[in-house]
């Protein structure tokens, strides 16, 4: 019987602790807004069997955890870490946790910019988008024109974004701009399953489905003016964005070492709160298998994003005769990774595995990692809301490399289940009500369109507000989306 009493304390507006009782080793933080901290005590007090809060006190009470378990403001349960949850492990003695990472491992938002206006996007919108529908292959299962084999798959796994650029899907200026330059070190194909690469033989280059998307936006408001022109963003200004991740890859590597790790938490005596927060030790056999397998699956979205990027650039240049040279890349960043990075905890610089499960880096000014036209502006987050309302530029700061280990949001939030919005909404309907908002649909799935409809999310301005508001990550821009491709 769950005897937890689900309390918090309130730190200040936006910030909540989660006191460290029972198993957990370390207490919970929670950057959200008061209606967001009392609905998720609601929902846990109500005796859900799935809720975010269990989730933040599960990662609590993990082997290595340090400082703090962490849910930001688009939080909601995922499976085993909530979605919106940050924790960081020391290497000696923490954990690496496939529940920390999830199925679509290294899912990101590239976004691109153009020499376009609102006005003169006007004159060619469903041209444009007759022409995305066309050529660029989205929906679940779809399959792209780079078929590759087995071999050319371990060359993806390792060699991330420039895999694509070298068959000419973009260009090395666009790696300067990529997290990680679009590669990561440390990815080794053979600890990934010949099922998992025969998923991939002909997805790189696919959107996919689900909350996946290539839109094309504008930038409908400029809240911080020096950021926005370090970034080259202007108000009216076009853009594209391609929110998508490793596809079947990734989620067969999740599958894959869900069972392994299994064994693994079993053979190590590791606790299991829940079935997919299973875990190895970071420097054991199987956790660094994992690790390395995982690696593989960020570098196949980094490939993935790129040819997609490219496959936009010839477009934009067949419908409207824009040249891909002129469509450039603002930022790529992830929202489902494990990386090793240096964090300062107390004042001492420690290398630590931090786990970002729907939640993308923010690291703040100065930070090496970052390029260098950013360095003082801080790295820029790519925060996707819904296709019928908008999508964020925010930065990282100070404050986040303070408090969350240099991580922000991802996105608005589910408010409801994919099962539940499909029996509420539908996809016609959404279709309809959008374009009479002048936002111009395509989709290859009606059914996916019900899943993904803007009342199924949380009130994105909201959620931003209140990491705004904070400062934890401040607004840059709000992007209003023009054109939708769907899965």
């Amino acid at each position: 019987m769950n005897e937890r009493k689900y309390e918090l304390n309130k730190i200040d507006e936006y910030t909540w602790e989660v006191p460290k009782t029972g198993n957990m080793r370390v207490p919970g933080q929670l950057f959200v807004d008061e209606d967001t901290a009392r609905g998720l005590v609601d929902e846990a007090r109500g005796g859900a069997d799935w809720n975010a809060l269990d989730q933040v006190i599960n990662v609590a009470s993990l082997p290595g955890i340090v400082k703090t378990s962490i849910g930001l403001a688009d939080i909601h349960p995922g499976y085993g870490f909530p979605i919106g949850g940050v924790a960081a492990f020391e290497k000696d003695k923490g954990v690496a946790v496939a529940g920390g990472v999830g199925f679509d491992i290294n899912c990101g938002v590239r976004l691109l910019k153009t020499p376009l206006n609102t006005r003169e996007l006007e004159k060619s919108k469903e041209r444009i988008a007759d022409d995305l529908y066309e050529n660029v292959p989205a929906g679940l299962g779809s399959e792209g024109e780079i078929d590759l084999s087995v071999d050319e798959i371990n060359h993806a796994l390792i060699e991330g974004a420039q895999f694509s650029i070298d068959r000419g899907y973009g260009f090395e200026a666009d790696r300067e701009f990529i997290e990680e330059t679009g590669k990561i070190d440390g990815a080794n194909p053979e600890y990934v399953s010949r099922r998992a690469k025969q998923r991939q033989f002909k997805q790189i280059g696919t959107l996919g489905s689900g909350n996946h998307y290539l839109e094309i936006q504008t930038v409908e408001k400029i809240y911080e003016p020096e950021a926005a022109r370090a970034f080259g963003l202007s108000e009216g200004q076009v853009l594209v964005a391609i929110h998508t991740g490793s596809r079947a890859l990734g989620h067969q590597i999740g599958q894959d070492y869900l069972k392994k790790l299994e064994e693994a938490s079993k053979k190590y005596d590791l606790p299991i709160m829940e079935k997919e927060l299973v875990s190895a030790p970071i420097d054991s056999p199987e956790g660094q298998k994992y690790l390395s397998a995982m690696r593989c699956g960020i570098n196949c979205a980094f490939a993935n994003r790129q040819a997609l990027s490219g496959l936009a650039r010839q477009s934009l240049k067949r419908s409207i005769g824009l040249k891909p040279r002129d469509v450039k890349t603002v930022y790529e960043v992830g929202h489902n990774t494990a990386k090793f990075e240096h964090h300062e905890t107390k004042g001492e610089d420690k290398e630590l595995l931090v786990h970002r499960k729907g939640s993308t880096r923010a690291f703040g000014p100065g930070r090496e990692e970052l390029p260098e036209a950013y360095r003082d502006r801080g790295a820029p987050l790519l925060v996707g809301g819904t296709m019928g309302t908008a999508s964020y530029i925010l930065r990282g700061s100070e404050k986040s490399m303070n408090e969350t280990f240099g991580s922000g949001i991802h996105g608005a939030g589910r408010s409801m289940s994919r099962k539940k919005a499909k029996s509420k909404f539908w996809g016609e309907d959404v279709e309809k009500r959008l374009n009479k908002e002048g936002i111009t649909i395509r989709t290859h799935s009606y059914p996916g369109l019900a899943e993904e409809a803007p009342g199924a999310y949380k009130d994105v301005d909201q959620v931003v507000s209140s990491v705004h508001q904070s400062g934890l990550t401040p607004a840059v821009a709000k992007l209003k989306p023009q054109i939708v491709l769907k899965g």
